[in-house]
């Protein structure tokens, strides 16, 4: 089954390309693509997509809002912020928001797509540097020496990813720190997130941190 997936784009050229590469690639569909904020929030609830892809900077109301709105009632939706720039404070707001993980615009279309297929799976495809970022936010706010009940059902091994992941290491590195394949990785990530009923790395970072 396809991975639908809604745009949100302000710039003509850059929605016309996503629409492209989307369209075009092997098990992905492209469920709906508009040009403002203010489309999105109008659209979006009534088609449904399982992920939508929204450039951060647009005009009128922008996508950290439409993030914030939509996902009140949306839950089950993931979102993955465009940027051009890594812009630290207006990724970590929209996290904060509810956003999954965020891409550059000049990512290439393979990775693209290999981005959205990561937050598909339970993967927050972001900068070590942001996830590191989202850590320290959590280890500032949050009682660290509470513990979610849930950690206790998690095996050795996925404690220590789970501990890796809450210091910003990518599926790669951590791979090549325990000696296993990144999709072994990516294996043992999707039971941390099974068992500790979290979607995302964000949501088991907090989990990890009692918050």
């Amino acid at each position: 089954m396809n991975i639908s997936i809604a745009i949100v784009e302000d710039n003509h050229d850059i929605r016309l390309a996503l629409e492209q590469i989307i369209g075009m690639a092997e098990g992905y569909s492209v469920a709906g693509s508009y040009i403002s904020g203010e489309d999105a929030l109008l659209k979006i609830p009534s088609i449904k997509p399982e992920i939508v892809l929204i450039d951060i900077n647009l005009g009128g109301i922008n996508g950290i809002e439409v993030v914030k709105i939509l996902k009140k009632t949306m839950t089950d939706v993931l979102f993955m912020m465009c940027t051009i720039y890594e812009e630290d404070e207006k990724i970590f707001e929209a996290l904060s928001a509810g956003a999954s993980g965020y891409i550059l615009k000049k990512t290439a279309p393979d990775k693209l797509l290999t981005a959205i297929k990561e937050l598909q799976d339970g993967g927050s495809p972001m900068s070590s540097q942001i996830a590191r970022k989202v850590v320290t936010h959590f280890q500032s706010t949050s009682n660290k020496t509470t513990i979610n009940d849930s950690l206790n059902l998690l095996s050795n091994r996925e404690k220590e990813i789970l501990e890796m992941l809450s210091r910003g290491l990518t599926y790669k590195e951590i791979a090549e720190k325990v000696f296993i394949s990144p999709q072994t990785v990516r294996k043992h990530v999707y039971h941390i997130y099974e068992k500790l009923h979290v979607s995302n790395r964000i949501e088991a970072v907090n989990a990890f941190y009692g918050r």
